[in-house]
């Protein structure tokens, strides 16, 4: 099995004309992305070093023009698992929820973790059950009350499936 990857960080804008790159980092400290070892991009095919220059500037080996900085736009940045520092006690990376078991407060199984996604509103779990049907569990305090990494579970509830009645122009 590959090694588990996390992603790090996305190159942004070209800064300037000598090949300087604006980059997000996903890091506690945003410098330390720098420190963790090769970047590479999604596929793994390409790999980065680079240099913290200051807040969200960084300078790319091999990139020494505004046109090489563009080409980078967009790319997101991940490292293997193992160059990461351990997380603290009670803390854990999100990507080490993939593949735990998710099961309901009462112990039964409802599925395993197929992905954990934060496209702005905040992360969720998607989980995928024994016959393949994913359910998508907002991650939060309520709904994932327990995360045990080293079990290999997290302890789901289901929020309450909302209805909303038709309104009456609705049903005229």
């Amino acid at each position: 099995m590959p090694p588990r990857r996390i992603l790090v960080g996305e190159f942004g804008r070209p800064h300037g004309v000598k090949g300087l790159v604006h980059l997000r980092s996903f890091t506690a400290d945003p410098a330390a992305i720098a420190t963790y070892g090769p970047l590479s991009d999604e596929s793994g095919a390409r790999r980065f070093a680079i240099t913290w220059l200051t807040e969200g500037l960084v300078r790319v080996e091999g990139v020494a023009d505004r046109d090489a900085a563009a080409r980078l736009t967009n790319t997101r940045l991940y490292v293997d698992r193992d160059a990461m520092p351990a997380p603290k006690e009670d803390e854990f990376y999100l990507s080490d929820l993939i593949g735990l078991a998710a099961i309901a407060a009462d112990g039964a199984a409802i599925g395993t973790v197929a992905s954990v996604d934060d496209y702005g509103a905040g992360a969720f779990l998607t989980i995928r059950d024994a016959a393949g049907k994913e359910i998508l569990i907002p991650f939060t305090r309520a709904c994932v009350p327990e995360v045990d990494v080293a079990d290999g579970q997290v302890t789901v509830v289901p929020p309450e499936e909302i209805t909303v009645p038709p309104s009456k122009e609705d049903a005229a």
